[in-house]
């Protein structure tokens, strides 16, 4: 798989920043680094993005497009899991140019906390669209359990294709099936919990709505014993 060529300067300073960190530390790449090699000016990098981080989201948006673009319904009758599998391991596929780069970044930036808070942020984005390519549905109640569970089996299976160099990536696909598996055994875990404490959330919407109109009833009764006509 070949990257694709730069479409324009937000594409450049992508592949530019791709390059440099393949062999260079992600602490000594420098904003400047990124212009010189894309060919930009610094005034239009600034642009096109705000700091060498918010590059790597650029590139997370791009593998996104791709992954979507590259979304069918042949899966649509499959259970979530094997639609789930099939999506990121596209996902993997679209990164593979990027492997090296990849591993040596998250190798330096793991014991970075803001780094890792950025990238979770990153992820979170990208696990919304890529659980919507396989048909999972990510609002109501459970939405965000489902995409923090997205993102804990995505991450946990990045780290095991980082170092898997076998073209069949037969480790990744092991180590995303039991991740995914064990989501799943999550994901029903809450849907237990939700259905159990039914109950106990109508009785606490009740209570709500019971002290709401007995406020609203004292409120009335204080303001017609303001009222001179109360006493007609």
């Amino acid at each position: 798989m070949t990257v694709e060529k730069p479409a324009d300067k937000r594409s450049a300073i992508i592949d530019a920043l791709m390059r440099l960190a393949a062999s260079q530390d992600w602490n000594e790449i420098e904003i400047g680094d990124i212009a010189e090699a894309a060919g930009v000016s610094l005034a239009e990098f600034r642009d096109a993005f705000p700091s060498k981080g918010a590059v790597l989201g650029g590139l997370s948006r791009r593998i996104d497009r791709k992954v979507l673009e590259e979304t069918t319904d042949d899966l649509a009758g499959e259970p979530a899991r094997e639609r789930i599998f099939d999506v990121l391991m596209r996902r993997f596929d679209a990164l593979e140019p990027y492997k090296e780069a990849l591993r040596r970044i998250f190798d330096d930036v793991r014991s970075d906390p803001l780094a890792l808070a950025a990238l979770h942020q990153v992820a979170v984005n990208s696990m919304r669209f890529m659980l919507a390519a396989a048909g999972i549905r990510t609002e109501g109640p459970l939405g965000t359990v489902k995409l923090q569970g997205a993102v804990l089996v995505y991450s946990n299976t990045m780290r095991t294709w980082l170092h898997d160099d076998d073209p069949s990536l037969a480790r990744t696909m092991a180590r995303l099936d039991r991740e995914l598996r064990r989501g799943e055994r999550v994901l029903e875990g809450a849907e237990d919990l939700r259905r159990l404490t039914a109950p106990f959330r109508a009785f606490g919407r009740a209570l709500r709505e019971n002290r709401s109109r007995r406020r609203e009833k004292r409120a009335t009764s204080e303001g017609d014993a303001d009222n001179p006509a109360a006493a007609i």
